[in-house]
């Protein structure tokens, strides 16, 4: 075997023993964008916001050079477009796995591949070819020597299922059974998941009043108006636990099992036209907050109490340039500046805002890069930072971007210096926000109860991260470096035989 090859294999051992559990909370990343901001930037935008999984609904380059070295898990997709040929040619699959997938791992973290978004609904004629489209890539995968450490997947829309209450009744349309036969049968055979897109929000308008909107948001319920599915007696306090199960329920009715489901997309309007009125800033931040809050608490459905419900958000920033209905392009937590659309933190921590103490100095997103450095070298000069944790083979030097560094540096500044009139503004590149930018290894200062930026590792805030120095986290760094001596070891031993 190539070095390459073993190398990948040491990395592959070494993410199985450090892998942090439970549930996480990811954001769709869409860019029909006016103004969109630069790849580094955005990527300075998930850092603040401690998001730690994100879905690009392309392969783009940009996007994929900034997450390198973040630690950030990426999903990426073939584009709808890009099924058809992907689906008849194997050799267009490894070119395609060779130029989006290869060519950045593992420096940056690709860890699935969706295949097209909601192929069965939105281009029924390609349904035939999306099995061998998934087959092709998963080959190419094989070849490449990464088919444990990338997944691969297609996103379902609800709309397959036609009856999704009770969950307990629901099935998969009946003209689609075949293929989603196959496509079941190929997630089990690599120990993938089902991607499922469970948008509340459209399930509760289509009801007519039927559910109650304190449902769709995660509300409690009043006696009365209990959700309880007939046959199972079990109680559903969101409908998005009814959708998730409803999912659940159609698998089994194939007779396929132990498949978990992975929800890609689902969020909430902030914005809707004159017939949308449930479409309110109030109401997406209810939903969204509440379901961050449900998904931390790592637990399933009712009728899969034991399998969390990894969820991405629908979407990063509000894409103005869709097109349809006003609530098409209000789907975004976050302005294209890194300002929060409403009040919500994208981390299993509180709200952005209501419950925060410390508030970070960071380069505000899209500042012009010659003024951030003008006000990086301000920072680390006459403004007297410690600018020693953005220096070469230190904690906080990659990735490598003025964004970054200047980040770094204002907040020490400011830390420091705000009790004596220190302000963040270093004319006009930076923002106060109350989410911590640490990341990896490194500290900002004021974050925890740490007084020395970029030395220790950041507590686990977000929906998965490292720990700050917990008996686990030494038990995992344990295993860590085990698993890569025993590695070295038989690598030792083949290579005696050999010779």
């Amino acid at each position: 075997m190539t070095l390459k090859i073993w190398l990948q294999a040491i990395l592959l051992i070494c993410g199985v023993f450090f892998k942090a559990s439970g549930a996480f909370v990811g954001i769709n990343i869409g860019t029909d964008v006016s103004n969109l901001p630069s790849a580094v930037d955005i990527v300075g935008i998930l850092k603040a916001q401690q998001i730690t999984h994100v879905r690009l609904f392309d392969a783009d380059a940009h996007m994929l050079n900034a997450l390198s070295n973040t630690g950030i898990e990426v999903m990426v997709s073939v584009t709808n477009e890009e099924v058809l040929g992907i689906g008849e040619l194997p050799s267009t699959a490894a070119a395609w796995v060779n130029k989006n997938v290869a060519a950045y791992v593992p420096s940056t973290n690709i860890t699935a591949i969706a295949v097209g978004s909601e192929v069965l609904t939105s281009i029924p004629h390609a349904a035939p070819i999306l099995v061998p489209a998934m087959n092709n890539l998963y080959k190419a995968l094989l070849a490449s020597n990464l088919n444990y450490q990338v997944k691969i997947s297609t996103p379902h829309s609800m709309d397959i299922i036609p009856r999704s209450f009770p969950p307990s009744t629901a099935t998969f349309n009946a003209t689609s059974n075949s293929t989603i036969f196959q496509i079941l049968q190929f997630l089990k055979n690599t120990k993938s998941y089902y991607m499922l897109n469970a948008y509340p929000y459209y399930e509760y308008v289509k009801s007519n009043g039927i559910f109650p909107l304190e449902y769709a948001l995660f509300k409690p319920l009043p006696p009365v108006k209990q959700i309880v599915d007939p046959n199972t007696l079990f109680h559903y306090n969101s409908m998005f636990d009814a959708l998730v199960d409803a999912a659940y329920n159609s698998i089994a009715a194939l007779n396929f099992s132990g498949i978990p489901i992975v929800v890609t997309e689902t969020g909430w309007p902030s914005f809707g036209g004159s017939k949308e009125p449930d479409a309110t800033a109030e109401n997406a931040e209810t939903y969204n907050s509440n379901l961050i809050r449900r998904v931390s608490n790592d637990s399933g459905p009712p009728s899969q109490p034991t399998i969390p419900i990894n969820t991405y958000i629908y979407e990063l920033f509000n894409e103005d340039k869709r097109p349809g209905p006003v609530s098409e392009r209000n789907w975004g937590v976050l302005f294209t500046n890194g300002t929060a659309v409403y009040d919500v933190s994208l981390s299993d921590s509180d709200s952005l805002g209501a419950n925060s103490s410390t508030a970070f100095c960071i380069a505000r997103p899209g500042a012009d890069e010659s003024s951030l450095r003008d006000g990086l070298n301000w920072a680390c000069g006459p403004g007297q930072a410690n600018c020693a944790a953005i220096q070469k083979g230190q904690p906080c030097y990659s990735p490598n971007t003025v964004q970054n560094h200047a980040s770094y540096a204002y907040n020490d500044y400011y830390q420091k210096m705000r009790s004596s009139g220190g302000t963040c503004d270093f004319g006009g590149t930076a923002s106060l926000t109350t989410a911590d930018p640490s990341y990896g290894s490194c500290r900002f200062i004021g974050s925890g109860n740490s007084s020395m930026g970029g030395l220790f590792p950041p507590a686990a805030l977000g929906p998965i991260g490292p720990s700050s120095g917990s008996s686990t986290s030494i038990v995992l760094r344990f295993g860590r470096v085990v698993a890569v001596v025993a590695l070295l070891v038989l690598l030792d031993l083949n290579l005696r035989n050999i010779l």
